[in-house]
């Protein structure tokens, strides 16, 4: 039985601001720790097989009891939500902030 989880841990630079995005160093790097932007990329993470390649709005956080945030992301091209925990070093600040809009 193949796992759903594929560590791709590589560095990028962001679709949405243009900043170079290090590797995450422990998971899959799977958003831009700057503007909190990702690519519709992966069916289950890390495996970058969805086609759909669109770019995903950060919409939306959520404190996690666990650790950090939870970011919920709209695709601007399919319209998907698809939810993510957020990594150590995104911005807090933006964090903050989407923990009170609404989508």
């Amino acid at each position: 039985m193949e796992k759903r989880f594929k560590k791709n841990d590589n560095g990028f630079v962001c679709a949405h601001c243009g900043r170079e995005v290090e590797p995450l160093g422990y998971s899959s790097r799977n958003h831009c720790p700057h503007c909190l932007w990702s690519l519709h990329l992966d069916i289950n993470p890390g495996d970058r097989a969805c086609e759909c390649q669109g770019r995903l709005e950060p919409v939306k956080s959520e404190p996690d009891p666990k650790k950090g945030f939870i970011i919920t992301h709209r695709c601007e091209k399919c319209g998907e939500i698809r939810r993510c925990r957020s990594a150590a070093d995104d911005d807090i600040d933006l964090l903050i902030a989407l923990t009170a809009r609404e989508f």
